[in-house]
């Protein structure tokens, strides 16, 4: 069962000039979501796209940024950087972005129901797809060559949908992991801000079903292996693990935290190992504190970025 699948149609994205430099056109960005729900103010997704000003076809970088609003601040300034070296970066809002969430999930988050989460990761993951759909039509932009950047949840985001979409051809994942159950017993922060708090029989328990789930995986593939929606086990088809075995073959950058209080360390390394052991770098910050250190991951994105795509 897929449950990021959704109708292709005409892409209706409406593009409105922000900014004209020497370098790049800023363009605020918004389009309906292919997955509408519910909640009215989350059915229209938001962005930012910089354009860079050259004449030849540029990669495009979509950058994910993670929980609130202060995430996409990092973003925003990987995006200026990259489009003054040619590469053209769109910067999704995601449904936990104050522009879309409604007042009706903004009074409870993080400690909300398990079909919410789920619904929020079914939006994200469409709405990058949704983007791959609108770069399909723009003539400056190189087809063949479309990357993620993705932070914290972004990063958790990126994986699913460069595991479900193989026109995402590199990604980048910053301070983030995979192994949910791990996670939420490991965390020092995650696991109790979502009101989830398992026994280690519990955690053991549902830990050994994960593991039937990806040894079916490997024998019949994503869509061949059903999970119940109706159980906890819906979270499978929501965890970075899950699709690490199709993002083996495409180049990936790991940045990552030392001592990162929300992904923890053992976790990063499942979902490393399960990728094929990219390059990975680890940074002697916190989650927050990581970006202290942002001339290093501007460089190292950057540098990525060129040697994937021959730039």
């Amino acid at each position: 069962m897929d449950p990021y699948t959704y109708t292709n149609g005409e892409p209706s994205f409406n593009l409105h000039l922000e900014q004209t430099t020497r370098s790049w056109l800023h363009y605020a960005i918004d389009f309906p979501s292919a997955h509408p729900t519910v909640y009215e103010k989350n059915n229209t997704a938001r962005g930012e796209y910089f354009e860079p000003q050259t004449d030849s076809e540029a990669p495009l970088a979509i950058l994910i940024h993670g929980v609130g609003d202060r995430s996409v601040i990092p973003c925003k300034a990987l995006a200026r950087s990259l489009a003054k070296r040619g590469i053209a970066c769109f910067v999704l809002y995601l449904v936990f972005h104050s522009s879309r969430m409604p007042e009706e999930i903004k009074s409870r988050f993080p400690k909300l129901t398990n079909d919410e989460w789920f619904e929020s990761y079914r939006i994200s993951v469409i709405d990058v797809r949704q983007i791959i759909d609108w770069a399909d039509t723009r003539a400056e932009i190189n087809k063949k060559q479309i990357a993620v950047i993705g932070l914290s949840f972004g990063g958790i985001i990126s994986a699913i949908a460069m595991g479900i979409d193989k026109r995402i051809k590199a990604g980048m994942l910053l301070i983030t992991g995979g192994n949910f159950e791990k996670i939420a017993r490991l965390s020092k922060i995650l696991g109790n801000r979502m009101g989830y708090s398992p026994t280690e029989a519990e955690s053991n328990a549902r830990q050994d079903r994960y593991r039937q789930y990806l040894d079916q995986l490997a024998e019949k593939g994503f869509e061949n292996v059903n999970v119940d929606l109706s159980t906890r086990d819906r979270g499978f088809l929501t965890d970075p693990m899950t699709f690490a075995h199709s993002l083996r073959k495409r180049p990936m950058l790991m940045i990552n935290a030392l001592w990162d209080e929300v992904f923890p360390r053992q976790a990063t390394l499942d979902f490393w190992e399960a990728c094929g052991k990219p390059a990975i770098t680890w940074l002697p910050a916190g989650h927050a504190t990581i970006w202290l250190w942002y001339p290093i991951i501007n460089r190292k994105i950057a540098g990525f970025l060129r040697a994937t795509f021959g730039l």
